[in-house]
């Protein structure tokens, strides 16, 4: 297939799959796996990948933009990621060092309101990759268009593990009462850039796990997560739009048992009592999407057809 013929079936697929989506997800986190591979399978070393993956991040930044993400959180360095060689590591913090000041002065970022942070142990980091988040987060902090979050020396449980202990050391000192600690005095304790609940996870690379990303934020909120094979340099609005996609399926698969759970739930109260059927079925509809009040309302309707008609004496 030539490349242009290439290019006419690959614009043609976004275009399909762009009008296949109906809801976008909130908050998109991605797992950036892959650069080594992709380097090493070109002759390259690992630095080399990590700056082609760079700029896949930048095309990833428009894409959200233009779908109306709200925020993406990006996982861009592990505490794993501290034992490589040092020959490895110090060319990621030259290129994270760059990027971050990059971004911060990027027109583009300014003019589309991206606020950017970063969340992990960034005192662990090198101080000019310190001094570059500073930059970076001082430079955007009045925007919130769009929040990109930069996990740096990132690991969940190590994020959990604070929060917990900074928890117990205010119960100790008596400045926060044991019948207080509820899940939002945890999430408090959390990363402070992260605002809202992960709806899709993204890894790239083929590997099928979650490494420790976001443990609260997103298996707790029960988030879809979509794999997909391609190296991170290689990564694709193709292959967006089809995580996008997996995110839309979950979310219909999910109004869909909901409404399934009302309706039972319905039938489970009509049994015994018209009345209450009536008085749960309005909550309900409340509850769910327009389909789903529909259903509700359809099933009270068969309920009441078949009530027994009392006859008088």
């Amino acid at each position: 297939m030539s490349n242009w013929l290439r290019r006419r079936f690959t614009d043609a697929y976004e275009r399909m799959l762009r009008r296949q989506l109906d809801v976008a997800p909130t908050h998109v986190a991605i797992i950036q796996d892959g650069n080594r591979r992709y380097a090493r399978e070109r002759g390259d070393d690992a630095p080399d990948g990590h700056r082609e993956g760079a700029k896949t991040t930048e095309r990833v930044l428009e894409w959200c933009d233009d779908l109306g993400i709200e925020e993406l959180t990006l996982y861009a360095f592990s505490t794993e990621n501290f034992e490589r060689p040092d020959g490895e590591l110090e060319p990621l913090f030259d290129l994270l060092e760059s990027k971050l000041h990059e971004f911060a002065d990027s027109d583009r970022v300014h003019e589309n309101g991206v606020r950017i942070g970063a969340i992990g142990d960034v005192d662990e980091l090198p101080e000019r990759v310190r001094d570059a988040v500073d930059y970076a987060e001082s430079r955007t902090a009045d925007y919130d268009q769009l929040r990109l979050n930069i996990a740096l020396a990132y690991g969940g449980r190590s994020e959990l593990l604070g929060a917990a202990r900074e928890v117990a050391r205010e119960v100790a000192a008596g400045d926060l009462d044991p019948e207080d600690v509820d899940v939002d005095a945890v999430e408090r304790r959390l990363a402070k850039h992260t605002t809202r609940d992960v709806d899709l996870i993204i890894r790239t690379g083929g590997d099928e796990r979650t490494s420790n990303f976001l443990p609260w934020h997103a298996n707790g909120n029960e988030a879809a997560v979509y794999f997909c094979a391609p190296y991170w340099p290689e990564f694709s609005k193709v292959d967006f739009l089809r995580g996008l996609r997996t995110y839309e399926s979950r979310e219909q698969s999910w109004r869909q048992s909901r409404t399934e759970r009302a309706v039972a739930l319905l039938r489970a109260v009509t049994e015994t009592e018209l009345a209450d059927a009536k008085a749960v079925a309005t909550r309900l509809r409340g509850q769910l999407p327009s389909a789903g009040a529909r259903e509700v309302s359809a099933e009270l309707e068969r309920q009441r057809g078949s009530e027994p008609v009392e006859r008088a004496d």
